[in-house]
């Protein structure tokens, strides 16, 4: 079947018609880790402190970008284009306090995915909002709508924003497990032997708290959950999991297995339990006899929350040469690692430095799915590279620009901040930055600021800014 599939999607580009006669399409995993540096991987960091046996594995059986950037340097933006198609700067605000954000006639990768037969199904977190009381109040009463299957998902287990955010429950499809009637007080590990600051460690804010629900258990939940979903699966259709972990995001809470082994402290351990999560769904994968006709990607959602403290502490460089952390414009924030593996169609051992993004995961999707072409004006910033994929070693398109936010640019080898703010969390908040042009190609760690002496590269770059913007 793998090999009939692979001539008919080589022959898709001519004969689109002819892949609509093809088997099955191959089933998909898109694991997203949450808050996970580009450096913490020995595929992307051979020096790395942290033991990640299952992803070294899934690296090695399958391609490693070394250029692809998420959505956006903090949780929601990221999801948001992946899950969309869209860069995230075409729209001004991302309030999933007030709502969802959005909407349930927009095209997602699960909707274009159901539509082409695939069963979908999602684990983990949402972080793109539900219809509210009021602007952070759940009605515990009523469906919780405008969530994933209100979204294109067949059916969801999860929560709704990070594991640092209250209300804390879990829920299922529409409906909470149990509703959060209990209290939980903040917790943080300031003053620890590891010298945490108040957003890392054992961080969470006080408030309510479902029944069932302990933050320690959540990321072991939810891989039993994912585990479940593949499992019980009839094969009747091919399957789409999209499991979004909460983990290494804070708190950084590893179970007692994983409790001083990595070199990199509470995060490098907790970093463990994600690797930990990868080897149960593919161990998932195997019992179910999933795992020949299964294209599975790993990623996350941005940059790490890791200082320079902790670098010098450890010797682990968690953004590995990038600068900036997450919630930086640097690529720190948004460079992530980014894995696909998929027997007999992916080489074992490919690496790639053609340039992706989030959006791109929704027109890639599609095109393994046997649908190349996407409604007018849906996922406008979606470009497919499954040729990339299934080819390394042509000659590919170069990617067009993409829009990290609304005055961040990447054409090329070329890079325009053009903003005083976004650069990141471990940023001086009293430093007002100047525009930055940097050539990645000779300058990956953005250490030598061209702006000055390229005036008109800043003004092109700012120009095809605003073009695409208002397009």
């Amino acid at each position: 079947m793998r090999t009939l599939l692979s001539i008919l999607t080589i022959a898709c580009w001519a004969h689109p018609v002819a892949l609509q006669a093809a088997p099955s399409p191959p089933n998909i995993v898109f694991i997203l880790a949450d808050d996970m540096g580009y450096g913490d991987l020995k595929a992307y960091n051979p020096g790395s402190k942290i033991s990640t046996p299952h992803l070294d594995q899934l690296a090695a059986g399958g391609m490693v970008f070394t250029d692809a950037h998420s959505g956006g340097s903090t949780c929601v933006p990221s999801r948001h284009s992946l899950i969309t198609g869209h860069f995230a700067a075409r729209r001004k605000q991302l309030n999933w306090r007030a709502g969802p954000v959005i909407s349930r006639s927009q095209l997602t990768f699960a909707s274009v995915l159901r539509t082409q037969g695939y069963h979908t199904a999602m684990v983990g977190k949402w972080h793109q909002g539900f219809t509210m009381k009021s602007p952070g109040v759940f009605d515990y009463e009523k469906p919780l709508t405008g969530g994933p299957v209100d979204c294109g998902f067949d059916s969801f287990f999860g929560m709704h924003a990070s594991l640092d955010i209250p209300p804390y429950f879990y829920i299922r499809d529409r409906t909470p497990t149990m509703a959060p009637t209990e209290t939980v007080g903040d917790k943080n590990s300031v003053g620890g032997k590891e010298g945490w600051n108040r957003i890392q460690g054992a961080f969470w804010r006080a408030g309510k708290v479902g029944p069932d629900f302990k933050h320690a258990e959540v990321t072991p939940r939810f891989a039993a959950e994912a585990v479940k979903v593949i499992e019980s699966h009839d094969g009747k259709k091919p399957l789409f999991l999209y499991l979004a972990l909460p983990s290494p995001h804070t708190p950084w809470l590893p179970t007692s297995e994983f409790i001083g082994k990595s070199g990199a402290g509470m995060y490098g351990d907790f970093m463990m339990q994600v690797d930990h999560v990868v080897g149960q769904v593919l161990g998932g994968l195997k019992t179910a006899g999933m795992s020949d006709n299964t294209l599975v990607l790993f990623s996350s959602d941005n940059g790490p929350v890791w200082y320079d403290k902790d670098t010098e502490r450890f010797g682990h460089r968690s953004s590995g040469l990038l600068r900036g952390i997450k919630g930086s414009c640097w690529e720190g924030g948004h460079r992530v690692p980014f894995i696909a593996h998929w027997p007999g169609r992916i080489s074992a051992g490919a690496r790639s430095d053609h340039t992706i993004a989030f959006a791109d995961v929704l027109a890639t999707f599609a095109d393994a799915a046997g649908r190349p072409e996407l409604p007018k004006g849906a996922a406008e910033d979606s470009v497919s590279f499954l040729q990339v994929l299934l080819h390394p070693d042509r000659k590919h398109p170069p990617r067009p620009p993409i829009l990290h936010d609304g005055k961040v640019i990447r054409d090329g080898d070329w890079k325009l901040i053009a903003t005083r703010g976004g650069r990141g969390f471990d940023a001086d908040r009293k430093v007002k930055y100047d525009t930055e042009l940097y050539n990645l190609e000779d300058d990956l760690s953005e250490k030598n600021n061209l702006a000055d002496k390229m005036p008109e590269k800043v003004k092109n770059l700012q120009a095809r800014m605003y073009r695409i913007l208002n397009n």
